[in-house]
């Protein structure tokens, strides 16, 4: 189950923190790490500060896009600290772990940049939000510190899940056969839906983000699978040709 978690750092600019990362993800089992457009590395101060999970590093993959990073990926979590314009579904790091260790397929577990974390656009990619409790006078969190949280929450509930399957797998939320649509497949969906509203002139292309947000979390949180996504851009595609055969015809 913990291999199919993705820890993904975007944008880290010190290269300690990735290398404090991944010693956190190791000594908790995970094994996973994925890396967007880091400013350093690979670089002698993450391997020092890994202190032994030089393997996660070596394995690590990098991208140039967030986009990217979440390729095979059915489920994304986003830890974040700042309250949103929409309200987005939150959770907490124990019920973020019990999330992602339902699900059969990957799941990606994403940290932002050390100074400003997710943007709201990097945000709209993620099925939840995950928030840890901190003061509130002082909220602020070593990237490094937070995967440990989140980490550790994953493997309680991981040790949970052995006993209580008397260590059998967990049971998943969707059969094999009715996969959850990857994020590739969800990001396509939402450039059509965009494209769609924007032919039909129910979306001004000069403004679109805030509609466009409400719908991000709208479809977000009922997860959508393989087959309504394929069922929802034949609906799109239908109400396309049907604008563009009007106007041919005017």
């Amino acid at each position: 189950m913990l291999n199919n978690i993705q820890i993904i750092l975007v944008g880290i600019t010190h290269p300690g923190n990735i290398g404090a990362a991944a010693r956190a993800m190791k000594t908790m089992g995970l094994s996973q790490l994925r890396l967007v457009q880091p400013k350093h590395f690979p670089c002698a101060e993450a391997t020092a500060r890994a202190t032994g999970a030089d393997d996660i590093l070596v394995n690590a993959q990098c991208f140039e896009t967030f986009e990217e990073s979440l390729r095979n990926c059915h489920i994304i979590f986003g830890a974040s600290v700042r309250q949103r314009a929409i309200a987005w579904p939150t959770l907490t790091p124990k019920a973020c772990a019990e999330k992602a260790l339902e699900c059969a397929d990957n799941v990606a577990i994403v940290f932002g940049r050390e100074q400003s974390g997710l943007t709201n656009q990097e945000l709209e990619l993620c099925n939840y939000l995950v928030t840890i409790p901190t003061n509130p006078t002082f909220c602020s969190l070593n990237v490094a510190a937070a995967v440990q949280i989140l980490a550790y929450e994953l493997r309680i509930k991981h040790e949970e899940l052995k006993i209580k399957n008397d260590n059998s797998s967990a049971k998943t939320v969707f059969p094999k056969f009715h996969p959850p649509a990857s994020a590739e497949a969800i990001a396509q969906f939402y450039q059509h839906l965009e494209q769609a509203l924007i032919d039909i002139d129910f979306l001004k292309p000069q403004n679109p983000r805030q509609l466009m947000r409400h719908l991000h979390r709208l479809f977000n949180r009922v997860q959508l699978l393989d087959s309504e996504v394929s069922l929802l851009r034949g609906i799109l595609t239908a109400a396309q040709k049907s604008v563009q055969d009007t106007k041919k015809t005017d």
